[in-house]
């Protein structure tokens, strides 16, 4: 009897309304996955999902990234001179926009369906970026480049949160790596098809013109594609079975993070807001994307070397190929060898040093090896990568991650718009003072990885001393196809959300 009484004491009753999606799938639950099982989930769920957000079928991220590098490609190619812009402020209105609408988009991608608010956003996107080609002047330029920062907002913030869904943490720090590839790939893509544009020829319509109607076009296909192909939870994934929906929300129990909870819990808002790794991880941010703006500059950069607009468009490849490379290298790295993200990310820096040194240094009229320390400047972005695969793993709870994204992806606004602001006429042709401030953000970045490591180990060590009380049993309410009221058993693991 004694027993009995304190079982009962023991029981916490949940609201439903506050309860993870996962938890209530797989409520009541007491069988096991085993291993081959969950392997060939993950892999049914590698096939649908990985392909919708970087290969082949719909390639929705790469399209998103072409789309921001497309400025600097159309610059060669004749915008600035048909629409008297300038290209960092342009650039600066883009994040402007990016930064202004990412916490809203982040409460929407809690509240709508991820998929369908995405899909919503890239056909936006796909129209702003067609009306590219009928500004005529800085202006209307303004007022596009705002609303695809406004609808980028969406992009990558949906995808982390997709990730946690559906993979592991180990798994995560991959899939985030290869979607990240998709920066290097749209270099690539946009030089390739920049040169092509450039070989146009027709009356009363440029090849600047052409750039934003292809890549409107192919943004349109990707934007139907998602509304229809894309999941929006591992709960009702349409390609899984319900069977295959319970065991992928099962795999997913040593996450401890939680699936997905429609209920905005203002407590996680707080929690995310006050804790200091949130915001070691938004200075990361930041200033690792400061020398995104090399990415931006990168076509007028290498013109500025002395090559013609042809080999100015395709030597832009090669800094693709770079990031694709160093990516898969970094995550691959980081996942073969746990707890290694900070010295893995740290890693990367040490080249791209060295790139800035030779930039610098080199006289101007040693063109190759200018070219190699700018090549070389490119190296670090692995550590960017993995502090987002990073963060998502250290963060439980569904509004806590949103927070924590929107905060993290708000600073990587804020590196990205100011980044083009150092690019002024009277630095030219070297640049030193543009290079200066970014080899000093190559030099921060490292410290800040290894001081979040240790603040992490900290952490976990405090955690692993404090007694963890077992006993307790959360149970959910649940109506029968019969009527009846019952009592399901809920795993405390997926109640981590809070």
């Amino acid at each position: 009897m004694s027993s009995e009484s304190s079982s009962v004491d023991q029981k916490h009753e949940v609201s439903v309304c506050k309860v993870d999606t996962g938890a209530q799938l797989v409520a009541g639950l007491t069988s096991t996955l085993e291993p081959n099982e969950a392997l060939r989930i993950r892999r049914k769920i590698d096939i649908y999902i990985m392909p919708l957000m970087c290969n082949q079928r719909l390639r929705a991220h790469r399209i998103q990234f072409m789309d921001k590098l497309t400025l600097g490609s159309a610059s060669i190619l004749g915008i600035q001179k048909a629409t008297h812009l300038t290209t960092n402020e342009l650039s600066t209105a883009f994040y402007l926009g990016y930064i202004l609408f990412e916490y809203p988009q982040n409460l929407a991608l809690q509240r709508f369906p991820v998929g369908k608010w995405m899909s919503i956003n890239i056909f936006v996107w796909a129209i702003a970026l067609a009306i590219h080609a009928a500004c005529k002047n800085f202006r209307g330029l303004l007022v596009v480049r705002l609303l695809l920062g406004a609808c980028e907002g969406s992009i990558s913030a949906g995808f982390l949160i997709v990730c946690s869904m559906f993979y592991t943490r180990t798994e995560q720090t991959l899939r985030i790596g290869y979607w990240s590839m998709t920066v290097g790939t749209a270099q690539v893509v946009s030089g390739f098809i920049s040169f092509g544009v450039l070989h146009i020829k027709t009356i009363g319509f440029e090849p600047w013109q052409w750039l934003m109607i292809i890549t409107a076009t192919m943004t349109m296909i990707i934007a139907i594609s998602f509304w229809f192909l894309f999941p929006d939870s591992p709960t009702n994934a349409w390609f899984l079975t319900l069977d295959e929906r319970v065991k992928a929300v099962q795999r997913l129990k040593e996450n401890q993070t939680g699936v997905e909870n429609k209920h905005f819990k203002m407590e996680q808002m707080i929690e995310a807001l006050t804790d200091p790794k949130t915001w070691l991880f938004a200075l990361l941010s930041a200033l690792c994307n400061v020398p995104s703006s090399i990415l931006n500059q990168q076509s007028l950069i290498l013109a500025s070397f002395g090559f013609s607009y042809l080999q100015t468009t395709l030597l832009s490849c090669i800094p693709g190929v770079i990031q694709m490379l160093t990516i898969f290298t970094g995550v691959r790295l980081a996942t073969r060898r746990p707890n290694s993200r900070a010295y893995v990310g740290a890693m990367y820096f040490v080249p791209a040093l060295a790139g800035v040194l030779v930039v610098n240094l080199l006289p101007w009229s040693n063109k190759a090896g200018l070219l190699v320390g700018q090549f070389l400047s490119g190296f670090p972005i692995p550590g960017f990568v993995l502090a987002l695969a990073w963060l998502n793993n250290v963060t439980a709870g569904h509004t806590k991650r949103v927070v924590t994204n929107a905060t993290i992806l708000s600073a990587y606004c804020i590196g990205n718009a100011a980044g083009p602001l150092m690019w002024k006429a009277q630095y030219k042709p070297r640049n030193h003072v543009p290079w200066a401030v970014i080899g000093t953000c190559y030099v921060v970045c490292p410290l800040l990885l290894l001081l979040i490591r240790a603040v992490l180990v900290r952490e976990n060590r405090i955690r692993d001393a404090e007694h963890v009380d077992d006993g307790q049993q959360y149970v959910i309410e649940r109506i029968t196809e019969d009527g009846k009221r019952v009592e399901v058993t809920v795993d405390k693991v997926h109640l981590l959300t809070r």
